[in-house]
């Protein structure tokens, strides 16, 4: 099976560059260091360290208060972090900058895999979440090189896919030392993929172990004097451009009845920054974007995030939190954050990638979920109206994310177990 899965990988990649170049027309990082992708790289990569690969950069957010636990754990070891993503690159260059060497994660090829290991030669490999690379995988197994898989999961929507994939997934799982899975249902469906039962753990989330920024609540303090304090502001966070229509129409309604009202809009991905100005003006909104006016003007109805890693800024500046890829089909990105921040969370139907944290929310009553249009313009409206409703989710919220931290310390008790059996 995995020779089979090579043969149609290699195949595979003039259209995958094919779809990187044309990608690249949207976002620039997209046609840059592309020999990185086949293992060649320009800088010599430091030997004998720790690999941890974070696709993009929800995982390196994910995983930076692991990497900083890592770093002070095993000083004399160089870091190596690899993304898939160019805004998983620019995330850890600006969380970490040059203590660590990055690179972007080889294709699973046969070739570009051996070369991998043989220029970065790890002393051990940490795996973000739901990267299941056979080739990879069998690499660090033959070379004897400890894997381990951090903050795992397997979604509802992606477990029939993986079970249809079991004959190859499930020989890949059997290279791994340690599982440390997010939920005792991520470790049941990681079991049924092919898992060793006894090498999973259930460690819990390391998103709700992530370190909110010094001072963020006076900078969001700072940021709503300069709009008004008055004013009551919906920050929609990682938004997607079909549910942008629904969130501008929605807005829009409600202007008539919360005249004052500030939509905030931070798209997911940067080469959409000008459509989703065009569509908010196109909604009939006064918009200004964070580009031109650092503070945002008094006569603004919705104010565009043209930047990348202010998210968190605006979110301690906001009342009401909407959290994106979650009114499409995208699966929802993270709810922690709003959360961390004691705002109320709005989120839509599609949370199968934060399934189980989501639902821990709305338990909570820190957060709601809707299921549609109208659902999402009466909670909206409910939230805008009713200020002690927003304290009471605000707290809701930021205890469940107090409760559930931890789940970095029990990571690194399970990677030293590798650590500690590789030299043994």
């Amino acid at each position: 099976m995995r020779a089979l899965y090579s043969l149609l990988l290699y195949l595979s990649v003039p259209p995958v560059l094919g779809y990187l170049f044309f990608r690249g027309f949207r976002s620039a990082g997209y046609r840059k260091r592309w020999s990185e992708r086949f293992a060649r790289f320009d800088r010599e990569p430091p030997t004998g360290g720790i690999w941890v690969h974070a696709v993009s950069m929800g995982e390196v957010n994910a995983a930076s208060a692991l990497i900083d636990a890592l770093k002070n754990t095993y000083p004399d070891r160089p870091l190596i972090i690899t993304t898939f993503t160019p805004t998983g690159s620019d995330r850890v260059r600006a969380l970490f900058g040059d203590s660590v060497y990055h690179a972007y994660a080889p294709f699973d090829l046969p070739g570009a895999v051996h070369r991998f290991y043989t220029r970065v030669q790890p002393a051990l490999a940490v795996i973000l979440e739901t990267e299941i690379w056979p080739n990879l995988y069998h690499g660090a197994a033959s070379r004897n090189i400890p894997l381990v898989i951090v903050n795992a999961r397997i979604s509802h929507r992606s477990f029939g896919r993986y079970l249809r994939l079991r004959r190859l997934v499930g020989p890949a799982l059997c290279q791994v030392r340690q599982i440390a899975a997010q939920s005792d249902g991520d470790a049941r469906r990681l079991e049924a993929i092919g898992a060793p039962p006894e090498r999973i753990t259930v460690t819990g989330n390391l998103k709700f172990d992530f370190r909110l920024p010094p001072g963020i609540f006076e900078e969001g303090e700072s940021i709503r004097t300069a709009w008004g304090t008055q004013r009551r502001a919906l920050v929609a966070g990682s938004t997607h451009e079909a549910e942008e229509l629904i969130l501008l129409r929605t807005f829009a309604g409600l202007k008539q009845d919360y005249p004052d009202a500030l939509l905030v809009l931070v798209p997911r991905h940067p080469e959409r920054f000008a459509r989703a100005a065009d569509a908010a003006r196109g909604a009939g909104l006064q918009v200004a974007l964070r580009s031109k006016f650092a503070a945002c003007p008094a006569d603004t109805d919705c104010y565009v995030i043209d930047a990348m890693g202010e998210l968190l800024r605006y979110y301690a500046a906001g009342d009401i939190a909407f959290v994106g890829g979650s009114l499409e089909p995208i699966g929802g990105h993270n709810v922690l954050e709003p959360a961390a921040l004691a705002r109320p969370v709005l989120v839509g139907p599609h949370t199968f990638n934060f399934a189980d944290i989501t639902q821990q929310l709305v338990d909570a009553q820190a957060a709601i979920q809707v299921a549609d249009e109208p659902a999402f313009e009466a909670a909206l409206s409910k939230l805008l109206m009713e200020p002690e409703t927003r304290d009471r989710m605000g707290r809701a919220g930021a205890e469940l994310v107090k409760s559930g931290q931890g789940a970095v310390g029990r990571t690194l008790s399970l990677i030293g177990e590798s650590f500690t059996r590789e030299a043994g």
